[in-house]
């Protein structure tokens, strides 16, 4: 009888790794959207809403994505979340009209090759004006060639699109992304303002930061404003938005729009 020796033996694959309630979560339209308003801290009108992904399955935007990431279903993830917010927004009348749409791009949207054709479909799809998106980007998407990803970008930014750097201060090579990306706004990461009151090396570091940008004539958002205190300093050195729980967290579309109506009717008075 013949002995199979061991290089005649077929090694078993691997299982195929896989999240069936996600996948089904995706499929059966069941991954819901959440808005933080971004307002202006002078006037207190709300000048648009960052779209932030929500589902039973998971406790965080974060949380779903690293999901999503662990079974290859992050870029799925992605256009599922920014279609249908872009959908959302198409629709927005009364006091959402206007509004502008900020929304968060992974490292496989900018790596694959066709990225801004299927938003440019996607647009037109959804009747959005380019000039009420903006797209966010962060240090982690920018894994892939710099000069690829400004190809891209401008492409975007040429019909009308924001280009947004998130979380600013978390990464080492951000200031090279300010002089070297299409960027029109900065946001500083929320991890910076939490101590900013008081005299800490953190009120210097956003101080600074505000007034770079400025300089390169670049808007900035200020996330995570929870006091008054900090919400006044931001506003003393000239950032133009602001998100944060002393006035919003993240809003069902019904409680956004009584929110903008509400800071609407406040601003007439």
């Amino acid at each position: 009888m013949k002995q199979n020796r061991g290089s005649d033996r077929l090694t078993p694959l691997p299982p195929v790794v896989r999240d069936r309630a996600l996948e089904q979560a995706l499929a059966e339209d069941m991954i819901q959207l959440a808005f933080q308003p971004q307002i202006d801290p002078c006037s207190g009108r709300v000048d648009g809403a960052e779209a932030l992904v929500r589902w039973s399955g998971a406790d965080s935007p974060e949380q779903l994505f690293a999901r999503a990431a662990a079974v290859g279903l992050t870029e799925r993830l992605s256009r599922h979340v920014q279609r249908k917010a872009l959908q959302a927004a198409g629709k927005w009348r009364g006091p959402l009209r206007g509004l502008r749409l900020s929304l968060n791009l992974v490292a496989e949207d900018l790596a694959r090759k066709g990225y801004d054709d299927w938003l440019v479909g996607e647009l037109a799809a959804a009747a959005l004006d380019p000039q009420r998106l903006t797209l966010e980007i962060t240090e982690s998407s920018l894994v892939i060639d710099r000069d690829i990803v400004s190809t891209r970008l401008a492409r975007l930014r040429a019909l009308g699109i924001e280009i947004a750097v998130d979380d600013f201060g978390t990464g080492y090579a951000n200031l090279a992304y300010l002089t070297s990306l299409p960027l029109d706004t900065l946001k500083i990461d929320r991890g910076l303002i939490a101590e900013i009151v008081g005299g800490s090396r953190d009120r210097i570091v956003v101080k600074a930061m505000i007034g770079m940008a400025r300089e390169l004539g670049l808007k900035v958002v200020v996330e995570g404003i929870e006091t008054t205190a900090q919400l006044a300093l931001v506003a003393e050195w000239g950032c133009d938005l602001y998100q944060g729980f002393l006035v919003a967290g993240a809003l069902d579309e019904n409680e956004l729009r009584r929110f903008v109506a509400a800071s609407h009717s406040a601003e007439a008075a």
